[in-house]
């Protein structure tokens, strides 16, 4: 049986955590900054965890995570 080819842009957008979950850069955070609050924009600096109805989207894609 040949392996599984993962999705390329999905495996440097997402990492996995000890769990399983799919951890994630925080989005809204490149460009229109002016117009966000200085603790808004501090709270997007971290990673998040994404949705669980997402995380299966990602885990199909990336099938050795």
């Amino acid at each position: 049986m040949p392996k599984i080819k993962s999705n390329r842009s999905a495996a440097k957008r997402f990492k996995f955590t000890a769990k399983g979950k799919v951890k994630m850069k925080q989005a809204f955070t490149s460009h229109l900054l002016s117009s966000k609050s200085p603790s808004r924009k501090r709270n997007l600096r971290g990673t998040a965890i994404a949705h669980k109805s997402e995380e299966r989207k990602v885990k199909r894609m990336l099938p050795y995570g």
